[in-house]
């Protein structure tokens, strides 16, 4: 039985510059140089998971299993983004995070994640 202690209200915070890697273009999802949704979303599920780490113990990690965002505004290469994350629901191991992404005062993108926390062993040996 995994056992860890992860409160309501938990904040991640994650800059990160926008780079040629990162475009749509280079994701495929798109056919212009800005910030790619997909990567948008992996940032956001990065700053969750690096939110709740120092709080889980040796051999436990989470996994995302849901994610539901809206990307608002585009963002160019060589912009320094922010992430925010905040945990607005505990139940067992599942964990619900809000998360915005700024590129200055402008909302770029905002939404939900959801993460459960696993034996990284365990989890391993079922795939």
């Amino acid at each position: 039985m995994i056992s860890v202690q992860i409160s309501k209200g938990v904040k991640g915070e994650m800059e990160f510059t926008v780079t040629e890697n990162d475009t749509a273009i280079k994701y495929g999802s798109g056919m212009v140089d800005v910030f790619a949704t997909p990567a948008m979303i992996a940032l956001m599920e990065i700053t969750a998971l690096k939110s709740i780490e120092p709080f889980l113990p040796v051999n436990v990690t989470s996994v995302g299993t849901e994610v539901n965002m809206k990307h608002l505004r585009a963002s160019a290469i060589g912009r320094t983004l922010r992430c925010e994350s905040t945990i607005t629901e505990v139940n067992g191991r599942k964990i619900t995070f809000e998360l915005t992404v700024w590129d200055e005062s402008i909302l770029v993108g905002h939404g939900v994640h959801v993460r459960h926390i696993v034996d990284t062993e365990k989890f391993m040996t079922k795939l």
